[in-house]
This record gives structure tokens, sequence and C-alpha cells, in this order.
């Protein structure tokens, strides 16, 4: 199998990598000169043997558009686009219904995993037609942990269901973070009693019913910087927080959590805070996320 992919960023690069590790011809396309196969779009889709396969791997929004547009003209009947970005799942259908006017296929991929995939694999959850997912299928083996498919991916429906299962993910993931987070900031206020900060995460990591690898994440972070000195607690957010909480209204679906998660990052932009150090240094952690160096 032969495979294009577009965008050789943290994530795109490694995905490359571990598709080539598995036995997969991979050509890849950045802007950046120092990473990429070939020159351009169009080179690359020279490059790979009919009916192709290319995965769009850039910023979602504008780019990702602009990209899809690009393949618009490009491919032919019967090639297939996989989007592995965080596009918003409604742009899955303005995507997918672009490239069906001249016969292309569309999958919409959630990956998770972030700067770790090339080692642990990423977790997958895709949307589109059934003979499709098939027909990608070493793809997603390739890319996926080890172990039983069906615990690192999911065929979770049609296009859309994919990069919508992702959405909610990272909602989860929010609030998630977030508590973790306020349980870093309660445990470092007492420091006339908690002596061990670092060591109270690192405790945590086996038998206990928080165990996870969120909390091994921020345990790595705190080896590294056991104060959190380093960073400011200003968090951004990519945007699939947000989704879930107006998608959870559009449907009446209290999320009162996930909200409250998002609503604490827009907090961290306007003050400093023990709390949101911890969080930015989980996204520093899992998705190589930029943080903001302490003065």
């Amino acid at each position: 199998m032969h495979i294009g992919i577009i965008g050789l960023g943290k994530m795109g690069g490694n995905m490359r990598d571990r598709l080539r590790a598995a036995g997969i011809d991979v050509t890849g396309y950045d802007r950046n000169p120092e990473v990429t196969d070939v020159a351009s779009t169009a080179d690359l889709v020279a490059a790979l043997p009919a009916p192709r396969l290319v995965w769009v791997m850039v910023p979602a929004g504008e780019i990702t558009t602009s990209v899809v547009t690009e393949l618009s003209g490009l491919l032919s009947d019967g090639d297939l686009v996989i989007d592995g970005g965080n596009s918003r799942f409604t742009d899955d259908f303005t995507h997918s219904a672009l490239l069906a006017k001249t016969g292309v296929n569309y999958i919409d991929a959630g990956v998770s995993g972030g700067v770790w995939g090339l080692e642990n694999g990423f977790g997958l959850m895709v949307g589109g037609s059934a003979d499709q997912v098939e027909r990608a299928m070493p793809v997603f083996d390739a890319l996926r942990p080890s172990g039983p498919r069906e615990e690192g991916f999911v065929h979770a429906g049609d296009v859309g269901a994919g990069h919508y299962a992702k959405m909610v993910h990272n909602g989860i993931e929010y609030a998630l973070m977030q508590a973790y987070a306020e349980g870093y900031e309660l445990l470092e206020k007492r420091d006339d009693l908690i002596k061990d900060v670092p060591g109270v995460f690192t405790a945590w990591q086996r038998g206990t019913v928080v165990r996870s690898w969120l909390l091994e994440l921020l345990v790595k972070a705190l080896h590294e910087d056991p104060e959190l000195g380093e960073i400011e607690g200003f968090v951004d957010d990519s945007g699939e927080g947000r989704w879930t909480i107006e998608e959870a209204i559009n449907n009446a679906v209290p999320v009162p959590t996930i909200s409250a998660a998002i609503f604490a990052r827009f907090v961290s932009r306007q003050e400093d805070s023990p709390a949101m150090k911890a969080v930015a240094a989980l996204r520093n952690q899992f998705g190589g996320h930029a943080v903001k160096k302490a003065d």
C-alpha cells in the first residue's frame, strides 16, 4: 500500500514514521522543505498509484478547507481523502460533498495520541462508508496501538462521526485535566502539611481509582519542574471544548463539568494560577502544545 500525507508536523511526521515502520510506502508533503518528500501537493498526487489515498493532517478550519479544495482539483474518481486533523464535524459534510463532485471518497478520522503516537500508537475514531473504511484498514491498523483493534479503533458511523467522537473525547479530556489541576493546586496550597506534592501524584499511579495516562504525564511534568515555576498558568484551547458545549446546548445535554473546564481556561488568560500551570504542563506533555515561559 502507498499513502500520501499532507502535513508533517508533530503528529503527521510521526504518523509517516509509524506507517513506514509497518511496511507501508508513504510520500509526504509539507511546506517545510526540511521534512517534505516532494515539492508540492501536485507532486504528491503524481507520486501515488491510482486509486490514490491521501491523508490530510493540517490545522482545522481554513487551512484544511484550502487543502481539500486543492485536492478536489487534482484527484480522480475512486481516490480517497482522509482528514485526520481536528476539524469540526460539520466541516466534514462540506468537504465530503465537494470531493464527491469528482467521485473522490472521504473519511474523517479523529486522532488521539499526541506526540507519543509514534511510540504508543494513535487512538482512532473514524466516520465514513464501510467499504472505504475497510479499504483504509491497513493504514488504521498500522497507526493504532497494538492489541485488540476495538480497543484503539472505532468505525463510529457515517461521515462526520469520527470528528464528532473526537470532539466529545476532547471535551472529556478538558474536564479530566482540570480535575487533576485543581487537586494539584489544593495540595500545593497546604505546603505546611504536604511536603512532597510530586510524590503524592507519583503514588497515585498504581492501585488508585484515579490512575491514568494523563496522571502519568502530570507526574512526568512535576518531576521535570516540581513547582511548575518555568511556565505561566496560561492555557489556550483549540476549539473542541467549545464545540462540545455548543453541541450540548443544541441537544439539551447538561455538561457542567466540561463547561467549567473550558471557562477555567478563559480565567487562566486573566491571571496566573497553579491549577492552570498544571493544565498547561499537561497539554505540553501529551501534545507538545506551546507553553508561556514564566518571567
